[in-house]
């Protein structure tokens, strides 16, 4: 594969990216090309010390895709991060999917659970109105010591779940960075 080629390759990968930064990357890599031929090296031989264009893209994809979800959490951005990570190798899919995976249902029983408990007072009149039996007041003074409980639930997994994507970021970080060529 000659610098073209390689780069043409390079560039079809990190289509997904803004083109200011692409750039700057598809110049970083004819930098090492012009530097390759300075000290007698063919096209040939420096494309296959920098490896696979496609490898390369998943790489920088994975670390942009981070770098992103780091300066704006969203969710979106989380699992463009994640699904990014788990494309560096196929050693990701299990490495980083399990605990997605299991993150996300933790925090989403919590979600769930704080707002039902919330919901409660509600339900409690609206059973009162259809199935009315005269008052219970034990019911209802039940649903607003649960709908107590259910706020400071979510206040809990409100910053549960900031801590979370922080944490995970750092993992997704961590793994990438292992992949791509240990730590340093």
């Amino acid at each position: 594969m000659n610098e073209n080629q390689f780069l043409a390759e390079l560039e079809h990968h990190l289509e997904s990216i803004p083109e200011n930064e692409r750039l700057d990357i598809i110049g970083d890599y004819k930098e090492h090309f012009s530097i390759g031929i300075e000290e007698g090296e063919s096209e040939e031989a420096i494309a296959g010390a920098l490896g696979s264009p496609q490898k390369i893209a998943r790489e920088i994809l994975a670390m942009y895709h981070l770098e992103k979800a780091e300066s704006n959490t969203t969710v979106g951005n989380v699992f463009r991060a994640t699904w990014a990570g788990i494309g560096v190798g196929f050693f990701n899919l299990i490495i980083v999917l399990g605990p997605f995976i299991a993150i996300v249902a933790i925090v989403f029983a919590g979600w769930v659970t704080g707002i039902s408990f919330v919901a409660t007072p509600l339900l409690a009149v609206v059973n009162q109105i259809l199935f009315s039996q005269g008052a219970d007041w034990f019911q209802f003074f039940f649903s607003l010591f649960t709908c107590g409980v259910g706020i400071f639930i979510l206040m809990g997994i409100l910053g549960l779940t900031r801590m979370i994507m922080n944490g995970f970021m750092r993992y997704l970080k961590f793994n990438v960075s292992l992949v791509k060529g240990g730590l340093k």
